[in-house]
């Protein structure tokens, strides 16, 4: 029975770590993306919310492969920041990168509240 959890466990942490790498990839192209597109796109406190959330999930990922105590909190964090740059990219539906940014967020967001739900 034990092992089962376990199982469960990596398989959750994995997930995670995948959808942190593919948000924080996208956070990184959809700035530069925002920087080559100006006008409202280079909003720059949406590009910061961006950096920041690039940041966190590389930070959540690193928390994950140590297997650090902070883990949990680290993901909530994660995914209120997520969730943030979600509402900030929905914000300009007709705009294909900005809405494939949304979904990056909302799935590392989504992964990580699962994450947050794993006994400690």
């Amino acid at each position: 029975m034990m092992m089962m959890m376990t199982e469960s466990m990596t398989e959750q942490m994995q997930a995670c770590m995948k959808a942190c790498m593919e948000c924080q990839k996208m956070c990184m192209e959809t700035m530069t993306y925002c920087m080559s597109k100006g006008g409202k796109q280079m909003d720059m406190g949406m590009m910061g919310m961006m950096r920041d959330c690039a940041e966190m999930c590389m930070m959540c990922m690193n928390m994950m492969m140590g297997g650090s105590e902070f883990m949990g909190r680290t993901c909530m964090l994660c995914a209120e920041m997520c969730d943030r740059v979600a509402m900030a990219c929905e914000q300009m539906p007709d705009d294909k990168m900005m809405m494939d940014c949304a979904m990056a967020c909302r799935n590392c967001a989504e992964a990580c509240r699962a994450m947050q739900m794993m006994p400690a």
